[in-house]
């Protein structure tokens, strides 16, 4: 088809990395038509090198995902539990979220079973708040030192390359408390139909802050204006080897043809004093809150109106810690989360460099007043003093502004222990519960079916009587049903 004048007019010409103009987009600088080609050929060299390195490295967990941008609106008044700026009643802020699978690596199918990350950044008036969740409201440890070790169990082994079932299941049988999110894992929300019908956890529980400085204990649930749906193990597989980007494909989709999903954010809110004698460690990432206990308060919504225009500069160097609070939102004594407190940030210091927060799609839409200095791709201007205290106008601390979330007292010797267990604190209780009150028995027969294929595929003898074990411990007749599974 040839264009007309005017769309060639309107086409702009290639430029190097620098804005120079290009003469061609197809041809090299040879020494005549048919000579070898020359090395100053600049950008030959340029286009070449680019392409070498244009792969930064994919995050360890979760590094198979995608995102959104939108906006969260404040429909409720909870102003009476935190001063954050971004919960107050009108409030609307942008927002970027990223969905992912935690074992899988870049290309591994959408539809494997595994819990699916759900990550905001809320671009307060305040600062950035990340909220780093997945889909379900507990997690597999309540102690990071564990933490590398389950990845590595979930990931590839070392000799084949190749994900093993044996592997897992030797972590999860040695390892008690994973029983809730493995029931979880194994159950219908194992593989969401998309990220759109899912809902989205803090999991961790978090301190608000109110005006008058009361604290209270939080926990964040994104419910889906979609509802839940699910696929079938048969259905997930089947679409694994159809479209591997399944769950990416029906967002952008989803998004581009004006159907925007959005989410109701609710939260369950402990007074401060009630977790020191709370029947369940309120700080355990393994356990729920009861809602009977705790109902489910409304606070606002979230809407994903807008795909990325470059998935690379806007998704994978989209950089989401737990540290970045603002005034009135701090951390709790959850173990898990304070170790993520450093392990996130890191990790992106090492991925994408020390400077990551200066990447668009990370920067805050506030001013940024910091003696933070030169690093790799430091791209803000820095100007004298770069040292406090200075007499020479330097930002200053302002200690009226102190926040007082993510404060508690706490005493003690330094030691390496678990948890203190609490009157109803167990590893196979919830569990339990999530499988005789929650599931029908619709949902016990599909969980009963996803176990069993998932310990028919390579696990070890030694290692199945104690997965068998495990099922037991959650729940008698359903450890019996899946060991009659394995025998038919």
């Amino acid at each position: 088809m040839t264009r007309s004048n005017e769309d060639t007019k309107s086409t702009p010409h290639t430029t190097t990395d620098a804005g120079a103009p290009v003469a061609s987009d197809e041809h090299s600088l040879t020494i005549g038509a048919d000579g070898p080609i020359v090395l100053h050929d600049h950008y030959l060299i340029e286009q070449m090198a680019n392409f070498n390195r244009e792969r930064i490295p994919e995050r360890q967990p979760h590094a198979k995902g995608a995102g959104a941008f939108g906006h969260f609106e404040v429909t409720k008044d909870v102003s009476a539990y935190t001063r954050a700026a971004v919960f107050q009643p009108g409030t609307r802020t942008d927002t970027l979220i990223r969905f992912s699978t935690v074992a899988g690596e870049q290309g591994s199918p959408d539809t494997w079973r595994d819990p699916r990350g759900f990550s905001l950044k809320f671009y307060t008036s305040e600062g950035n708040y990340d909220m780093v969740g997945n889909n379900t409201p507990v997690f597999f440890l309540r102690d990071p030192m564990k933490f590398q070790h389950f990845i590595r169990s979930q990931k590839r082994r070392a000799d084949s390359g190749l994900r093993d079932h044996d592997m897992q299941w030797d972590f999860w049988s040695l390892s008690p408390e994973t029983a809730h999110q493995v029931t979880w894992l194994m159950g219908d929300r194992g593989i969401p139909k998309t990220w759109r019908h899912m809902d989205g956890f803090s999991s961790h529980t978090f301190m608000w802050v109110n005006a008058k400085g009361g604290k209270f204990w939080v926990k964040y649930h994104f419910k889906s204006d979609q509802g839940i749906e699910f696929l079938t193990q048969d259905e997930a597989d089947r679409i694994a080897g159809v479209d591997a980007d399944y769950h990416r494909r029906d967002l952008f989709e989803s998004i581009r043809k004006g159907e925007h999903p959005s989410w109701t954010l609710h939260m369950q809110i402990m007074p401060f004093e009630a977790a020191k004698s709370y029947r369940f460690n309120p700080f355990d990432l393994t356990k729920v809150w009861p809602h009977k206990d705790y109902p489910l308060i409304e606070v606002g919504r979230l809407t994903l109106n807008r795909n990325p225009t470059d998935f690379h500069t806007e998704i994978e160097q989209a950089a989401f810690e737990p540290n970045n609070l603002v005034p009135g939102i701090g951390l709790s004594p959850d173990k898990m989360l304070l170790g993520r407190g450093f392990a996130y940030s890191d990790a992106h210091r090492a991925r994408l460099g020390v400077n990551y927060k200066q990447i668009p799609v990370n920067q805050p839409k506030v001013p940024v007043h910091s003696y933070s200095k030169d690093g790799a791709m430091r791209v803000h201007n820095v100007a004298d003093p770069v040292y406090a205290p200075n007499s020479y106008g330097g930002p200053k601390a302002d200690p009226s502004r102190t926040d007082d979330a993510g404060l508690w007292y706490a005493d003690g010797d330094m030691v390496r222990k678990a948890y203190t267990l609490r009157k109803d604190d167990d590893d196979w209780g919830q569990a339990g519960t999530l499988v005789r009150e929650v599931m029908d028995e619709a949902a016990r027969e599909r969980l009963v079916s996803n176990i069993v294929g998932h310990l028919k595929a390579g696990v070890s003898k030694p290692v199945l009587a104690r997965a068998l074990e495990y099922w037991r411990n959650v729940d008698r007749k359903l450890g019996e049903r899946v060991a009659a599974g394995l025998q038919g």
